[in-house]
């Protein structure tokens, strides 16, 4: 088990219920591969340094986390295709 960091770049104009529900899917992949969800920043609304989807504004949230190596890629996959993810990076601690 190795330690991770998550950056979160979610679209700025998603209600609450629907911001929450990205997060716990977020978290639920994490415990589904035998990792856990260590700590959960909210950063908020903050501004992009270039227009991604012609959107100036994203929510930023920072996940500590704790996984396998293997599971990395797999959720790395899952995140691409979520809807309310802009972008994302996971590194190594």
């Amino acid at each position: 088990m190795r330690k991770y960091e998550l950056v979160v770049l979610i679209q700025p104009d998603l209600d609450e219920a629907s911001f929450e529900a990205a997060l716990e899917k977020i978290g639920a992949w994490v415990t589904e591969t035998g990792g856990s969800v260590d700590k959960v920043e909210r950063w908020g609304r903050r501004k992009l340094a270039y227009p991604i989807r012609k959107l100036l504004e994203a929510q930023y949230v920072l996940f500590n986390l704790t996984l396998p190596p293997a599971a990395t890629s797999g959720l790395e996959r899952n995140l691409r295709f979520l809807e309310p993810v802009m972008r994302h990076l996971l590194i190594l601690v």
